[in-house]
């Protein structure tokens, strides 16, 4: 590989814990024998158009040092091309680079990186591509949310009081005493099938949230998207709660799987979720897309 080894840091990931790692992580990053360049981006639109910059400018690799939404924004440059990808976890949820077997501790993976750079070794792994009525297409990695979740996320947003994680605790409460069924309306590779639903993830990889196993059976590199769908009251819910880490909700006789390569979903006053980042408000199309990234490790 020729070119510069270009890095994307989000310096907040994992609530700062992570900070004082970056330099023996930038250092294992230089043993593949390349300039390392770290991109100079302060919101999320500068980091953005620099990863864009960046794949256009001929570097020899992206690397995302964060969690999941630090390789969210470096996947929509990457996506697709033959530019390798490198996912360093170093956030609070880091499910991409775990499903994916990057190692899970940060300097052990700008190791593998390095080395996989050296040996201009790649893997090929599957993303998700969400389109919908006027918008730009987004593509993710980990898992879409559609139902309960992604209403908890969409309130929490859009509180201002309290602060850090007790604000989305209370989105959580708020939206249990809300709870109620939407309908759904699902083509799953162009068969329809009309739901009610307060649970409904579609997932490329089988966890989101730092390890919540919402769609247990999803593997990243079979071409397939796995869709999990429950209509479960509101106590059967939270007792599902502690289930959903080990995957073991899906065993629930009121919890649906299913396996498509587009799934197609339609709903009223839902805005979607895809790697814990705001997305597309419904009707949404996800296509599973083999392939679409070159990882490195």
């Amino acid at each position: 590989m020729s070119g510069d080894l270009v890095v994307l840091v989000n310096p907040e990931a994992g609530r700062g814990r992570h900070r004082d790692l970056l330099p023996p992580v930038l250092d294992r990053l230089a043993e593949a024998d390349l300039p390392v360049r770290l991109l100079d981006a302060r919101t999320r639109e500068e980091a953005q158009a620099a990863c864009h910059d960046a794949v256009a400018g001929g570097a020899a690799a992206l690397v995302a040092v964060g969690g999941d939404g630090t390789v969210h924004l470096a996947l929509q440059a990457v996506a697709g091309t033959d530019l390798p990808f490198g996912a360093v976890p170093a956030g609070t949820g880091n499910d991409f680079a775990v499903e994916t077997g990057v190692p899970t501790e940060p300097i052990a993976a700008a190791a593998a990186i390095a080395g996989a750079v050296k040996a201009g070794r790649t893997r090929p792994i599957d993303l998700a591509r969400l389109t919908g009525p006027g918008r730009a297409p987004m593509w993710y990695g980990a898992v879409l949310a559609a139902g309960f979740d992604a209403v908890v996320n969409e309130r929490a947003n859009r509180m201002r009081w309290p602060r850090g994680p007790r604000r989305y605790d209370l989105a959580i409460f708020v939206e249990l005493l809300r709870l109620k069924a939407r309908r759904y309306t699902l083509r799953l590779d162009g068969e329809e099938q009309v739901r009610n639903a307060v649970l409904l993830a579609v997932g490329n990889c089988a966890s989101y949230g730092g390890g919540i196993r919402i769609v247990p059976s999803a593997v990243p590199t079979d071409g397939l998207l796995d869709v999990v769908l429950g209509d479960v009251s509101r106590a059967t819910l939270v007792r599902l709660k502690g289930k959903t880490y080990k995957g073991t909700h899906v065993e629930h006789p009121q919890v649906h799987t299913y396996r498509a390569r587009t799934v197609e979903i339609e709903a009223e006053g839902i805005t979607t979720y895809v790697d814990g980042e705001r997305a597309f408000p419904l009707p949404v199309t996800i296509t599973a897309v083999p392939g679409a990234v070159r990882l490195l490790g």
